[in-house]
């Protein structure tokens, strides 16, 4: 899936740039936090970051992983409700604090349609993952999380697609809704399936076809 910039013409992305500050997080630095007033938009430029909220319980709980190109905070700047979510760097970001991305929309008609199906695809996705909690075990859920990671940001090397897992055991685990150990569990599975290799931080697939196939069982 290209994100929301990718999908820009230039020259809606130098008017976009134009508005904006670029600012930098190191690793683990908290961006935005659950419940803060929203102030501005950020443009990831380089990097990644989690998007985790806090459960009633307390748990904090993983919602997605972004990276170079997403608008994250986009709701909260159009609805002038609170953060719903607390947004950190998993590794070193670069991005661009954008004020008023409200009225970048307004003089923008056609990428507020795109802004629109953004958040449309992102509550789908979320309605598909919380049927996963209901329906599918741990080690396919895990497979579908590496298939969107992959997709989204692995890179082709031979003998297969290397994605550098910017997320902990605990973080990955809080994503599928499942244990640390349940999930150690599902990679040993895929590990013994000859479908991936992993490291640290880095997991090696070296069957992508099989991975999907892994990731639509039930």
């Amino acid at each position: 899936m290209t994100e929301l910039f990718g999908k820009l013409t230039p020259e809606e992305q130098i008017d976009l740039r134009a508005r904006g500050r670029t600012r930098t997080w190191a690793r683990g630095e908290i961006v935005f936090t659950q419940g803060d007033p929203s102030t501005w938009v950020l443009l990831v430029l380089s990097g990644k970051v989690k998007i985790s909220a806090a459960s009633e319980s307390g748990t904090d709980v993983v919602l997605a992983v972004r990276g170079p190109g997403a608008v994250v905070g986009e709701m909260a700047s159009i609805d002038g409700e609170p953060r719903s979510a607390t947004v950190t760097a998993v590794e070193p970001v670069e991005g661009l604090a954008i004020r008023d991305f409200a009225g970048f929309l307004r003089e923008n008609g056609r990428v507020a349609v795109l802004i629109m199906r953004t958040v449309t695809e992102r509550l789908r996705d979320a309605d598909r993952k919380r049927i996963e909690y209901g329906v599918l075990d741990t080690a396919v859920r895990v497979a579908n999380r590496l298939v969107e990671l992959a997709e989204r940001y692995g890179e082709q090397v031979p003998g297969g697609v290397s994605l550098e897992l910017p997320l902990s055991q605990d973080e990955l685990a809080s994503w599928v809704g499942s244990s640390r150990e349940a999930v150690n569990k599902a990679l040993r599975g895929l590990r013994d399936r000859g479908l991936i290799e992993t490291g640290r931080r880095r997991v090696l697939i070296n069957d992508m076809d099989g991975l999907r196939r892994r990731a639509r069982q039930s």
